[in-house]
């Protein structure tokens, strides 16, 4: 498998013996900081596509097939539209906090981002409270939705983002019990760390039964948390837009709309990480021919193959269920999630400390 950190090391050697320490790691931030917004936008470009052509087949419709081949060049198209609209501001709102809300969107959807090792050697934020870390960075978009909605001084905006924001905050306890669940049988909190213990089987099959009730739930909570059918109560299809972000025009809403998809993304991602092994290819025990043809496919490939499967899980559910009411959302967490997953977490333990994983 290769390691990437080969290349930074060479690019860091490089740039440190022609300038001083101070100015290279300045550089090389900047050069992290451009490759991870454009790794994000490509993405968000992907995902759109994607979203089209997985909701059209499970509708037996074609989707976008007229701009370009195959439809390729359809969202390219959407996104110059939505930059050459006018953005609008909404007479007696708070404009401050109004044109800060989107941003605040987008910051917490990269600061999550940024936590994925899509390779091995090729993570920007990699430390021993990652996962912690990964969890505040992302509870920061719900800030910016509450204050979407209350800046709009729109009544029904800030019903959407009041409604939004208890639907976020609260399946975001049902994605730590189903996380904590893996952290107890790794005893780690560092997504490498995470990923390397994985080497002899994914934790969705080592893992025993309490690895699988957890992968469940965090793909209904993950499903929630991000706002997708059938939780997307705050939408509202027949217009196009939801309800927090009912006043936003032009590329504000474009911003909420690009961090909606690669926030689904992120909660793939973070699933492919922690349950499917990450970058870490397949490997069968006793398979030794086998394993060693795994190991010549690169790492981003398998990490990014097991992300969008999780996207086309996600997608599957979101074009298959009927949306639910704002009271069967929460009473599914509240009442069934939650104690199933700390039942679940205490299952965990109890295996852990009997040594019954393998």
């Amino acid at each position: 498998m290769f390691d990437f950190s080969i290349i930074t090391s060479w690019v860091h050697g490089m740039l440190t013996s022609v300038m001083p320490l101070g100015l290279a790691v300045f550089i090389e931030c900047v050069m992290v900081g451009v490759c991870l917004l454009l790794m994000y936008a490509v993405i968000a470009v992907v995902m759109i596509f994607m979203e089209r052509k997985v909701c059209a087949a499970f509708q037996c419709r074609l989707g976008p097939v007229r701009v370009g081949f195959w439809g390729l060049l359809q969202v390219p198209a959407d996104v110059l539209k939505m930059l050459t609209k006018e953005i609008i501001t909404i007479r007696r709102s708070d404009k401050f906090l109004y044109n800060l809300a989107p941003y605040i969107v987008i910051l917490a959807s990269v600061l999550a981002f940024a936590c994925l090792p899509v390779s091995k050697g090729l993570e920007v934020l990699d430390f021993n409270v990652g996962v912690f870390f990964l969890m505040a960075a992302s509870s920061i978009g719900v800030v910016g939705i509450l204050l979407a909605g209350w800046s709009s001084n729109n009544k029904y905006s800030l019903i959407g983002a009041m409604r939004s924001g208890a639907q976020m905050i609260s399946y975001e306890l049902s994605i730590g019990l189903s996380i904590l669940t893996i952290i107890v049988l790794t005893d780690t909190m560092q997504f490498s760390e995470i990923v390397a213990r994985q080497a002899d089987g994914w934790f969705l099959f080592k893992g025993h039964v309490p690895a699988l009730v957890a992968f469940v739930i965090y793909l209904i909570a993950g499903n929630a948390e991000v706002n997708r059918g059938p939780f997307d109560l705050p939408e509202a299809e027949s217009e196009l837009t939801a309800g927090y972000h009912t006043e936003y025009s032009g590329m504000h809403f474009g911003l909420f709309y690009v961090a909606e998809f690669v926030n689904l993304f992120i909660v793939a991602g973070v699933a492919a990480t922690i349950f499917l092994g990450g970058w870490m290819p397949l490997h069968v025990a006793g398979w030794e021919g086998f394993n060693a043809v795994m190991d010549c496919i690169p790492g981003f490939v398998w990490f990014f193959g097991k992300a969008f499967f999780v996207v086309w899980l996600l997608m599957w559910i979101k074009w298959t269920f009927p949306r639910l009411r704002i009271d069967q959302i929460l009473t599914l967490e509240w009442k069934y999630l939650v104690p199933i997953g700390l039942a679940n977490l205490l299952l965990m333990v109890i295996v852990v400390v009997f040594k019954l994983h393998f």
